[in-house]
């Protein structure tokens, strides 16, 4: 820190009481001057030779036949004053970052000018502001902080603009080229200074001004970022690590101190600042956690529309980055829920238009660079599906969530985002659980979001042995299981070698014979009308084979329970339905599925009731 030392007579000023200041001396004094409450017994002969201000005062006090002179509007006040007039008695002050600004003002104001005498006391200051201040990183930023509570007047006498001119330039110097004195993130710890010379002892890092700067207000704060962006040194990457850091150091906490009355203006004021200084590149320089944090914040401060608007299509560039945490946004009214379901759809769908636009024929190119921009649009859907899933899992549980908000976004996502459905399943499984009394047609609605062949086999476990889902359902689940069952024994069969059979699968053996019979509906007709006693059975019947499924599920089939709901519901139909037996109406199959080109159908396979004794 700068210091500069003014006059050279020893202090003379002493006090009476708080409210009294005077000049020990052996000529009585002459005049008294009231600066706010306190009152200065000077002489007039020191302070009319330097003021051109003092001079007009005494002389109409004279005319008026009284020495009294009042001075209410001193930048300042009594403190500052008195450093004029001990500099006026040839006294010895000195000048330091912390009054300089002050003094600088109250100079001006007293017209302690160059007209009146050579070298005033305006001249020795600027001398000094020039010469140490602005060359000095830290006693810029300390005169700087100092200017607002002197505005207009210091911004008059451009020291506001100076200083900030001051501290963007050095923010630009080369890294090597700063004495590293300052601890990174420690609190009252020398800061660093800039020095053009060679011979560092440690050269500071890229960012060694960022915390520096989180001590300005906001309104300086913003425009010495403006300067620093306006020279276009700064990376985007740096601004926007700058801004988090002014965030961390000015935004509470709690979120009582971030809503109360107190401070809510200022937090409001606070966010639209940053979010206005954010890199002007949409897709770098800002996390996308920090951006989700500061659109928290905006919600819970009540901020503008377009502030909103534009976090909004910051975020939709890098979606796919965020986590499950960073998406809980709260609503804006408390009346309308706990969390923005429908803010979270907006960002789904920005983000996968934006994925369009960019995903153009181009891509078809085998060249590397149109590959890699193409794995990199595959993996962000991904990562936006797995993050969907997880967001919906957590909000599933929310009592006022609706039904039709949670189908919206879990419908959101393309398909290709969601190779394996467990944690939609999981999703749809906790929506069930917390929303016990939705109707059959809603259930129903929720539960054909879930794709059964694309769950693995853990999830198919749970599915087979959860109440909650519709009885349909639980069936298609085990017909699959079937399926994935068979073609691993047949897998197995094959690279044996000896007991693998060259024909295909429906005509290998004896057993096998009979292909399961072209009845595609017969199933879902008799799932949908059985009575609630009937499938009560059924559950309980299907609860007790659970270990024995789970137990002989890559071997013994026939010992599963899947088997033994098929054979009870096809045996239920009697022989005379449609004119066939049962082992014609235990024919049916899984409901239609929605085919894809690139999907494999499994191979047709035998009725069950043959399959139990070739098997076994």
């Amino acid at each position: 820190m700068k210091f500069m030392k003014l006059g050279s007579k020893p202090d003379a000023f002493q006090s009476d009481g708080a409210d009294v200041r005077y000049v020990v001396s052996d000529l009585a004094t002459d005049v008294v001057v009231h600066v706010a409450e306190v009152k200065f017994y000077l002489h007039k002969f020191p302070l009319l030779s330097k003021s051109s201000k003092l001079q007009r005062l005494v002389i109409k006090a004279t005319e008026e036949g009284n020495d009294d002179v009042h001075i209410d509007d001193l930048p300042g006040g009594a403190k500052t004053f008195e450093v004029c007039a001990k500099f006026c008695y040839g006294m010895v002050v000195t000048l330091s970052p912390h009054n300089v600004v002050a003094t600088r003002c109250a100079a001006e104001y007293l017209e302690m000018t160059e007209d009146m005498e050579k070298g005033n006391l305006i001249f020795k200051i600027e001398v000094f502001i020039n010469s140490s201040i602005l060359r000095s990183w830290k006693d810029s930023i300390i005169v700087l902080q100092s200017t607002k509570a002197l505005l207009p007047l210091s911004e008059e006498l451009k020291i506001v603009g100076r200083c900030i001119d001051a501290i963007a330039s050095k923010t630009s110097v080369d890294p090597a080229n700063v004495t590293w004195s300052y601890s990174h993130g420690k609190k009252g710890v020398a800061c660093a200074e800039i020095v053009e010379a060679s011979g560092k002892t440690s050269i500071a890092p890229k960012d060694w001004w960022v915390e520096d700067l989180c001590e300005l207000d906001v309104d300086l704060y913003k425009r010495v970022m403006v300067a620093i962006k306006s020279k276009g040194r700064m990376s985007p990457e740096l601004i926007g690590e700058a801004l988090k850091a002014y965030a961390v150091r000015w935004l509470p906490d709690s979120y009582d101190a971030l809503v109360s009355e107190d401070y809510m203006r200022r937090n409001q004021c606070l966010v639209e600042t940053i979010i206005w200084l954010l890199p002007s590149d949409k897709s770098s320089g800002c996390s996308c956690r920090f951006l989700l944090k500061l659109l928290k914040v905006a919600i819970l401060v009540g901020a503008g529309e377009h502030v909103k608007e534009e976090l909004m299509r910051r975020i939709s560039f890098q979606l796919h980055k965020a986590s499950v945490k960073d998406l809980l946004l709260p609503v804006s009214s408390p009346n309308d829920g706990t969390y923005d379901v429908q803010l979270v759809h907006n960002l789904v769908q920005r983000f996968l238009a934006r994925a369009a636009l960019s995903h153009n024929g181009d891509f078809v190119e085998k060249s590397d660079e149109k590959m890699i921009e193409l794995n990199f649009e595959q993996e962000s859907t991904l990562s936006l599906g797995e993050l969907v899933d997880g967001y919906l899992s957590e909000v599933a549980s929310v009592p006022d969530l609706s039904l039709s908000m949670f189908v919206e976004l879990a419908t959101a996502v393309p398909e290709a985002a969601r190779p394996v459905h467990d944690s939609l399943y999981y999703a749809v499984d906790a929506y069930l659980k917390e929303h016990p009394d939705i109707s059959k047609a809603d259930k129903k609605k929720i539960c054909s979001l879930i794709d059964v062949k694309r769950l693995s086999i853990d999830a198919s476990m749970h599915a087979t042995q959860n109440d909650r889902l519709p009885l349909r359902l639980v069936v298609q689940v085990l017909f699959f299981q079937q399926l994935r069952a068979g073609s691993s024994k047949e897998l197995a069969l094959a690279d044996n070698g000896s007991d693998a059979c060259p024909r295909p699968m429906q005509d290998k053996c004896e057993p096998c014979e009979k292909q399961i019979p072209k009845h595609p509906n017969s199933l879902t007709k008799q799932v949908t009308s059985l009575s609630a006693r009937e499938g009560q059975h059924r559950i309980s019947e299907h609860r007790g084979g659970r270990n024995s499924f789970k137990d002989h599920l890559g071997g013994l089939l026939m010992q599963s329970r899947s088997i033994r709901i098929f054979d009870k519901l096809w045996s239920s139909k009697g022989p005379g339905e449609n004119g066939k037996g049962s082992e014609t109406s235990g024919s049916s199959q899984s409901p239609p599925l929605s085919a894809k080109p690139a999907e494999v159908k499994p191979s047709p396979l035998p009725p069950l009731r043959n399959r139990r004794y070739s098997v076994s």
